[in-house]
C-alpha cells in the first residue's frame, strides 16, 4: 500500500525534538529511589521531583529496541507486530455490557469476560485478544488477574495481557502465562504513565518488572488534549510521545532490546463538557500522527481505530469508528485497537464487535487499493464484450477479480431493494450484527485447557488473593 503521510518529513522531525526537549527540559516526575539512581548513574539529572532525561540517553535506548514484537497463541500461530501488515485488537477493559435485543444494560461479570473472548476467537479479522471487560464480581486487586486468566481457555489465538499497576501482578501474569509456554513468547504487558508526564513508584516497579521478566512491553498513556496535555494536536502527540519514551528508556535500561510497541491513545476534551471525547474526528488524526512519530522511531505503532462516544449502534457510532480507523489505517499503522469499544471505552455489546470485524475487512481492502496495469485496465476484455454478448458476467476476467478480492463481499450490510428489505423483516446492519452475535455464541466452540493446565491457573489465582486481597 501508498502511505499516506499527514505531517512531513519536517514537522516529525520537530515533533521529535520537541518530545527530547520535554524529556531533557521539563523532565518526569518519577520519585522511585532505584529507578532515579539506575537513571542517573545512565547520565539523567534530577531537579526536584523531576528526572531529565538527555537526548542521548534517549537516543540510545531507542537505538536498543527491536523493529518488531511477537506474540504467541496457544495453538502455535504467531502474529508479528511491525512485519508491515496490519492488525486489529479489542478494546480491553470496557465496564458494561448492553444487550440490544432485550435492552439490557449492566455492569460485566467473569461470564462476559469469557464469552467475549470466545466471541473474539471465532472473528477472523481480530487478530490478537486482550482480556475485554473488567469483571464486577471479583475483588478489585484481583480484576486484571482475574481478566488475563478468564480469557486463556476460550481462545487460541495470541491473548495479550491487560494492563498492570503493580509489580505483583506482572509477576501473577507471567506465571499464569508460563501455564501455555514461555512467558515471553505468549504474553505482552501494558503500563499506563500518568498524564502528563508522571510516573508513580508502584507503576514504575511494575514497567521494571516486565522488563526483569523480559515481556514485550506496550507503554499505554492516554492523555486528553486540553485537560491532561496541550489542546494543540502536535503539542499533546509530543507530550504522549515523551510518556512513551521516558518507558522506554526504563525499560531499556533494565533490559537492553526488551521488544517494545509505541502506543498512543490521544483524545480531545470537550470544552462544553469537559468529557474526552474518542469519537471526533481529531483521534483518528492524532492517531495518524502517532504512528508517523513511532516510525520514525522504527518501532511498530499501536493506535485506536475503532472508537466513538456513542452509546448504541447509531449513525454517530458508524461514522465516528470507520473515520477514526481508516485515516490511521492509512498512514501506515501495524496495529489498530478497539473493536467493539463504545461510550469512550466504558460499553461494549457483542454484536458491535461482530460489526466491527466486518468494518476491519473493509479496512483491509482500502489498504490494498488497486492496481492499473494491462491486466486491469481489461482494454481487451470490453473489446471482446462489445463484439459479443455486451455481459462481463461470462467472462474468465470478472471470475479471477472477483476471486481475487477486488470486491469487498459484506456479510451484513444491506445492498438490497426496499421490497426485499420490507419483505425479509427489516435488518439492517445491527440487527444483522446481533443475529450473527448471538450464533456465534450458540455455536463456537474453543479447544480447551488441560485439566492439569485449568488446576494451575487455579492455584496461582488462589496464592494471588491470599497475597492481594486486602481483608
Amino acid at each position: 500500500m501508498n502511505i499516506l503521510n499527514f505531517l512531513s518529513d519536517n514537522e516529525i522531525e520537530s515533533m521529535h525534538q520537541a518530545t527530547l526537549r520535554i524529556l531533557n527540559e521539563v523532565g518526569i516526575i518519577l520519585t522511585h529511589p532505584g529507578a532515579r539512581q539506575m537513571l542517573t548513574d545512565a547520565g539523567a539529572t534530577i531537579e526536584n521531583d523531576r528526572v531529565c532525561l538527555p537526548p542521548e540517553l534517549v537516543e540510545d535506548c531507542l537505538a536498543k529496541c527491536p523493529p518488531q514484537v511477537t506474540v504467541r497463541g496457544r495453538n502455535g500461530a504467531i502474529k508479528t507486530i511491525g512485519d508491515g501488515l496490519l492488525n486489529f485488537h479489542n478494546l480491553g477493559g470496557a465496564r458494561d455490557i448492553h444487550n440490544p435485543a432485550t435492552d439490557e444494560h449492566r455492569f460485566a461479570v467473569l461470564q462476559d469476560v469469557r464469552d467475549a473472548t470466545r466471541l473474539l476467537d471465532a472473528l477472523p479479522n481480530c487478530n490478537t485478544i486482550n482480556p475485554f471487560f473488567t469483571p464486577s464480581d471479583v475483588p478489585g486487586e484481583l480484576m486484571s488477574l482475574a481478566m488475563y486468566r478468564h480469557a486463556m481457555p476460550f481462545t487460541t489465538k495470541p491473548l495479550q495481557g491487560p494492563g498492570v499497576q503493580v509489580a505483583e501482578e506482572v509477576k501473577y501474569a507471567v506465571r499464569m502465562a508460563e501455564v501455555l509456554g514461555p512467558a515471553s513468547e505468549v504474553l505482552t504487558l501494558s503500563v499506563s504513565p500518568v498524564s502528563p508526564l508522571a510516573f508513580p513508584d508502584h507503576e514504575v516497579e511494575a514497567i521494571l518488572e516486565i522488563a526483569r521478566q523480559g515481556i514485550p512491553f506496550a507503554p499505554l498513556p492516554c492523555p486528553t488534549a486540553g485537560a491532561t496535555a496541550p489542546f494543540s494536536i502536535a503539542g499533546a502527540i509530543a507530550q504522549q510521545a515523551a510518556e512513551v519514551l521516558g518507558s522506554l528508556v526504563l525499560a531499556q535500561l533494565a533490559h537492553p532490546g526488551l521488544p517494545l510497541v509505541f502506543c498512543g491513545r490521544l483524545a480531545m476534551m470537550d470544552p462544553r463538557t469537559g468529557i474526552a471525547i474518542w469519537g471526533g474526528i481529531e483521534m483518528g488524526l492524532a492517531s495518524a500522527g502517532t504512528v508517523q512519530l513511532g516510525h520514525r522511531y522504527g518501532l511498530p505503532v499501536n493506535v485506536y481505530g475503532f472508537s466513538t462516544n456513542s452509546h448504541s449502534l447509531d449513525i454517530q457510532n458508524g461514522f465516528e469508528r470507520a473515520l477514526n480507523a481508516v485515516i490511521p489505517a492509512l498512514a501506515g499503522a501495524d496495529e489498530l485497537s478497539g473493536i467493539g469499544e463504545m461510550e469512550a471505552g466504558s460499553l461494549s455489546t457483542y454484536a458491535q464487535m461482530v460489526a466491527d470485524n466486518e468494518f476491519a475487512g473493509s479496512i483491509h481492502r482500502v489498504r490494498r487499493g488497486f492496481v492499473a496495469d494491462e491486466d486491469t485496465l481489461a482494454v481487451d476484455v470490453i473489446a471482446k464484450v462489445m463484439n459479443g454478448s455486451r455481459n462481463f458476467l461470462d467472462q474468465k476476467h470478472t471470475v479471477k477479480h472477483l476471486r481475487g478480492g477486488e470486491m469487498f463481499i459484506t456479510q451484513l450490510a444491506e445492498h438490497g431493494s426496499w421490497e426485499s428489505w420490507d419483505t425479509g423483516g427489516r435488518r439492517g446492519f445491527a440487527e444483522q450484527a446481533q443475529a450473527e452475535s448471538e450464533r456465534i455464541l450458540r455455536e463456537h466452540q474453543v479447544e480447551p485447557l488441560s485439566e492439569f493446565q485449568s488446576r494451575e491457573l487455579d492455584v496461582i489465582m488462589a496464592s494471588a488473593e491470599r497475597e492481594l486481597v486486602k481483608s
